[in-house]
């Protein structure tokens, strides 16, 4: 059985509260190396494990909120969930739970 990193629940918050759940990581361009509690996500097969995407600041740009899907990845070791999104033309945003 895999553990999510740096989660002792599965409850996330959805709807107004989803932002002081969440903590952004970085904003990359598309496949740039980046790591997600340890991990590379472009280096693994995302899995969606939420069915509504929840709303969550620009990390560089606040005021701007977009809506970003919450996934998982495994090395087979250990499992992160994160949430992510497109900001713009290829620049992603990736969070973890607060």
């Amino acid at each position: 059985m895999s553990k999510i990193a740096g989660n002792d629940s599965d409850d996330f918050t959805l709807g107004s509260n989803a932002m002081s759940a969440w903590t952004p990581v970085e904003a990359v361009a598309e496949w740039e190396p980046i790591s997600v509690q340890g991990m590379n996500p472009w280096k693994h097969k995302w899995v969606a494990v939420e069915h509504f995407p929840v709303q969550l600041p620009h990390p560089l740009y606040p005021n701007q909120r977009h809506a970003m899907n919450v996934y998982e990845v495994s090395d087979g070791q250990r499992t992160v969930r994160f949430a992510a999104g497109e900001l713009s033309a290829n620049v992603w945003g990736f969070y973890v739970a607060a």
